[in-house]
């Protein structure tokens, strides 16, 4: 069921429990706990589900879902945990961010036995701190591009070929927006982690030599190809130009209703798209575009953590090491459509069909899996920049300031010193 959060009342007697076997004879005592989610990409559903089932196992747990907009998680969640008036649970993106908040579920799990399922990825919740098992990292992400398969027919325009720059594509777009007359060519969420990728492709790193935030000339250049592609028309006045401040806009609608040809978001997306495309066009994941200094994406994903102000930290901590254990996590990435980010799971691979995904979407989840196997090696500070708890500085400074460029209240140079004033003040 979906209401309001209530704050749990009596902690569970829940014994450390290995991620690979939970053993439910344990004696439990009442306990009511909340996860707070966000439906923008149609998984509390299926969250409900799974937290339906893991009740039926421990029927002195009861857990509510209290959907929310993306928003409120991005950025009311810190406020209200900041207040001691979170929830027990959440969905989170801002993984090492929200650290202090966490709770430290090591005592309640086999710390072993994560590490060896989701090592490579538990770095990004600790937040420079040695260990400690803060989440189960739900769906493993990295940025790439959406492409509609009929409107480039429709103009008599070939896909660039894999390794194409990021000049091939825009060519290319503006061709098919030509042709078919489309509102505009390419669109981008409006998210500096979204920009991050592009932006190491013309040789930003993000760091300097002591491991501080910084902006440099590579940044310099893919922000000045944004704001020309603004200014030309072939990105739309509609998404990082015309929403205010840090706030995170998309573009999902506009590569829906065939306004743009092209849409660079990312892997979280594939059902979404799956849903609201359907048979309205053809579309296809392709290869990041490239630059000088590669071909950059930006990893990322979701994670189920608990905090540490709930009144039940083993009724918290049992259902996450649950849902983490290889049959639900399975499951999980499955029904969602997410690259997994369980060790044994991204060896022996998916089966999205079987799970409800068409050709398309499996294909295309294929390829984002490829596109982050590439970013480890071609841009290793893309893995870094992810494990900041620092990266929403320059994440929300990025979308702030160049929006203010692109819509004419500063010039870039002016935009750039504004960023590295931010990253002055909030970062190092």
């Amino acid at each position: 069921m979906t209401n309001t959060p209530k704050r749990a009342r009596r902690a569970v007697a829940f014994g450390t429990a290995s991620i690979l076997a939970l053993s439910f004879g344990t004696a439990l005592s009442a306990a009511e706990i909340d996860l707070m989610i966000s439906d923008v990409d149609g998984k509390a559903a299926i969250i409900q589900e799974f937290a339906e089932r893991y009740q039926a196992l421990n029927p002195d747990v009861t857990i509510t879902l209290n959907v929310v907009g993306f928003d409120v998680i991005r950025e009311q969640l810190p406020i209200q945990l900041e207040a001691g008036s979170g929830p027990d649970m959440a969905f989170v993106v801002n993984l090492g961010g929200l650290n202090p908040f966490y709770l430290d579920m090591t005592p309640y799990v086999d710390a072993p036995a994560w590490e060896a399922a989701y090592g490579s990825v538990l770095p990004w919740y600790r937040a420079g701190k040695p260990d400690g098992i803060f989440g189960f990292h739900t769906e493993m992400t990295v940025t790439g591009p959406y492409v509609n398969l009929t409107m480039f027919e429709e103009a008599g325009i070939e896909l660039p070929a894999p390794g194409a720059t990021w000049d091939d594509w825009a060519e290319a777009t503006q061709a098919v927006m030509d042709g078919v007359g489309s509102y505009a060519g390419m669109v981008m969420d409006r998210s500096g982690h979204r920009m991050a990728g592009p932006a190491m492709s013309y040789g930003a790193k993000y760091f300097d030599a002591d491991g501080k935030l910084m902006i440099d000339d590579g940044f310099k250049q893919f922000s000045q190809k944004m704001l020309d592609w603004h200014t030309s028309g072939l990105m739309p006045a509609d998404i990082w130009p015309a929403v205010s401040g840090s706030k995170y806009a998309n573009g999902n609608e506009m590569f829906f209703s065939q306004d743009v040809p092209f849409y660079m978001s990312g892997s979280w997306n594939a059902a979404n798209v799956l849903n609201n495309v359907g048979d309205k066009f053809d579309w296809q994941v392709v290869p990041v575009p490239c630059g000088p200094a590669g071909c950059g994406v930006m990893p990322g994903g979701t994670g189920l953590v608990g905090f540490k102000g709930t009144d039940a930290p083993e009724a918290v901590a049992g259902f996450i090491n649950w849902m983490a254990e290889k049959e639900q996590a399975k499951e999980w990435y499955s029904r969602t459509f997410a690259i997994p980010a369980h060790a044994e799971l991204q060896n022996e691979g998916l089966d999205y069909v079987a799970a409800g995904a068409n050709a398309r979407v499996a294909e295309g989840l294929n390829a984002f899996a490829k596109m982050a196997v590439a970013a480890a090696a071609e841009t290793p500070q893309a893995y870094q920049l992810q494990g900041s708890p620092l990266n929403f500085v320059i994440f929300n400074a990025t979308v702030q300031f160049l929006g203010a460029a692109m819509n004419g209240e500063l010039t870039l140079d002016e935009a750039i010193a504004k960023i590295e004033e931010e990253i002055v003040a909030k970062a190092n």
